[in-house]
């Protein structure tokens, strides 16, 4: 099967040496860098992804949306969330409407505070979208450690097609039936992890890092509750899985901006971390923060951090707002 992959960031390049797992799919990436591509088609390498890892011999790349949706039978987002209402409104004069389309990006749309499948289903006009999340780091998907990630998308037909490309000797994929609470653990479990690394850049210990992580399960499940999703889904790969690997590992970036606010408090490095880093968090906190006060939820966890990294609130309120939060 032809596969597309749409976006070469490290996540976008692990899913697609899993993909290639499989000897009968042939993956083309999207990027819309061509020094990917000189790059790529030179040492069939991305060094700057992923240093020294040649990609297996069934991916290709090209800058072409035409080219990379020709004949696909599958279709992956892996682009940063508030990147996905560009990538589809690119392809979309090349979509059939019918080919899943498994969405892999993390997030909410920050303008309209909109779920990523509502963007893709609405700009592409398709009934046919999945999404996928939990506890994975993308070096350590190429690495082939066994992972673990939750599906849920709009119908089985979906479904099972991204499971028989994407599960391998090495991935696990568990069915969810819960869009909606896939979608939210996904992006604000990168919000708590910034919180955590507050915690711990403050010189906290593990046990106030598991108190945040435990509150916080509370507060993603109250969330995902009034959304209109299922509360058990905090419990899957997308909720609890992933909340623990991104909110206690320095891989995270995440993690290791909310380390750089609570150790410095220094807004120059703050700054640079920002300009130097990707940090899904920073974005996805503007968007959850408006998705709350938009729907009348009252979520103070969220009201707090936002109000530290916006507004330059002194982070040891965090510590203090866990002991008196009820």
């Amino acid at each position: 099967m032809k596969i597309t992959m749409l976006g070469t960031g490290a996540y976008g390049i692990a899913l697609s040496f899993m993909l290639a797992k499989k000897k009968e799919n042939n993956i083309v990436l999207w990027t819309e860098n061509e020094e990917n591509v000189r790059e790529f088609n030179e040492s069939h390498t991305l060094n700057r992804i992923f240093e020294g890892k040649k990609l297996p011999d069934n991916i290709s790349i090209t800058t072409s949306y035409e080219e990379a949706l020709k004949d696909a039978g599958l279709i992956f987002i892996a682009s940063a969330a508030k990147w996905v209402d560009d990538v589809c409104g690119g392809i979309k004069p090349y979509y059939d409407g019918k080919t899943p389309i498994c969405i892999a990006s993390k997030g909410i749309e920050e303008t309209t505070g909109s779920f990523l499948s509502d963007i893709v289903g609405n700009v592409l006009n398709t009934e046919n979208t999945a999404v996928l999340s939990g506890p994975t780091f993308a070096i350590d998907m190429v690495n082939n450690d066994p992972i673990a990630l939750a599906l849920a998308g709009t119908n089985q037909y979906t479904i099972d097609t991204v499971k028989e490309n994407l599960s391998n000797d090495t991935l696990k994929l568990r069915e969810c039936n819960d869009l909606i609470g896939i979608q939210i653990c996904g992006s604000i479990k990168n919000v708590i992890a910034i919180a955590a690394g507050m915690v711990k850049g403050l010189g906290y210990t593990e046990s106030t890092l598991a108190f945040l992580i435990n509150e916080s399960l509370h507060d993603i499940k109250y969330l995902i509750d009034k959304l209109g999703g299922d509360k058990k889904t905090v419990l899957s790969f997308a909720g609890v899985g992933d909340l623990l690997l991104t909110c206690t590992s320095t891989k995270s970036r995440n993690y290791s901006f909310g380390y750089t606010v609570g150790s410095t408090k220094d807004p120059k490095k703050i700054e640079e971390f920002l300009e130097t880093h990707t940090v899904e968090g920073y974005y996805t906190l503007s968007s959850i923060y408006k998705l709350v006060r938009t729907n009348n939820i009252d979520l103070p966890i969220i009201n707090l951090i936002y109000d530290i990294i916006m507004n330059g609130k002194d982070p040891n309120e965090l510590p203090k707002f866990l002991i008196e939060k009820e």
